[in-house]
């Protein structure tokens, strides 16, 4: 799950703002296994340091959401991810 962590985060805020307990809640519904804390907000940061996602704090809460730059990139790695596994799939 590690290797497409960025992938399926980019694509879960592709649909709405998540906090990450809530991305990490989704991931469990999706991938039967929930990513420890130590695993998602790292990638998180390096999303957000990168310009991909931006986060929004209301009190406590943090919730993150696709940047324009990460609404492309989300769109490349789609397509790139076709052109890879198109064929096996």
């Amino acid at each position: 799950m590690r290797g497409m962590l960025s992938f399926l985060l980019l694509f879960l805020l592709s649909k709405k703002a998540m906090t990450g307990q809530q991305l990490a809640e989704e991931l469990e519904k999706r991938k039967g296994e929930k990513p420890s804390p130590g695993t998602i907000y790292p990638a998180l940061k390096q999303l957000r340091e990168q310009g991909l996602i931006k986060e929004t704090k209301e009190g406590k809460e943090i919730s993150y959401t696709l940047t324009e730059i990460g609404k492309k990139g989300l769109k490349d790695a789609k397509e790139h991810f076709v052109r890879i596994f198109g064929g096996v799939l």
